[in-house]
């Protein structure tokens, strides 16, 4: 292991354990009980695909400061936009995702912008081509990308006028083993 995958990996490591430690104080039961709904149903269900939303963000937190290389799918040699998702992915669940950003907004279950949640993948058109930039969103308005050439990996507000002109949709993988190629309806 290099210094800087060491220092990767001790900074990524930090930055999970506050994303974890954030994420655990998020459970309104309250809310629930006052308004007569089942909550052990929806908090088993909820803490499921938050555990699964929570694998995703922690392992894509631990490669922030990776280099942008186009076509690149590993810490090692650099990643681009969907090369960081699918390694994400992969990492976090076993799963195979497409390689490009176009194919990987075919999968899934579309979603609103309005009820993403950690884990959510988000595009962009940043190319002049729609689905040409893919990100994991990591909530409060944040998003972890690869950008561009030069860059590497990083946390962005999605609230920023420049995302906010070039955003596509979004999708869910809510299902790790179930994961397959879907019409786009966007």
């Amino acid at each position: 292991m290099t210094i800087r995958q060491k220092n990767y990996s001790i900074y990524g490591f930090i930055q999970a354990a506050i994303f974890s430690t954030a994420l655990s104080f998020c459970a309104p039961s309250l809310a629930y009980e006052a308004s007569g709904l089942d909550a052990p149903a929806i908090f088993t269900k909820a803490h499921g695909f938050t555990d699964r939303a929570s694998e995703l963000a922690m392992r894509a937190m631990a490669l922030i400061g990776i280099r942008y290389t186009y076509g690149g799918n590993s810490p090692e040699h650099g990643m681009d936009c969907s090369g960081l998702v699918g390694y994400v992915f992969k990492e976090a669940w076993g799963t195979t995702l497409p390689r490009t950003s176009e194919e990987i907004s075919r999968v899934g279950e579309r979603i609103e912008a309005h009820d993403l949640q950690p884990g959510d993948l988000v595009f962009y058109n940043t190319l002049k081509r729609t689905f040409s930039h893919v990100g994991i969103y990591l909530g409060d308005n944040k998003f972890i990308h690869s950008p561009s050439r030069g860059g590497k990996v990083r946390i962005e507000r999605m609230d920023v006028n420049y995302w906010k002109k070039r955003f596509n949709g979004a999708r869910r993988m809510s299902d790790p083993g179930q994961l397959k190629a879907v019409e786009r309806s966007w």
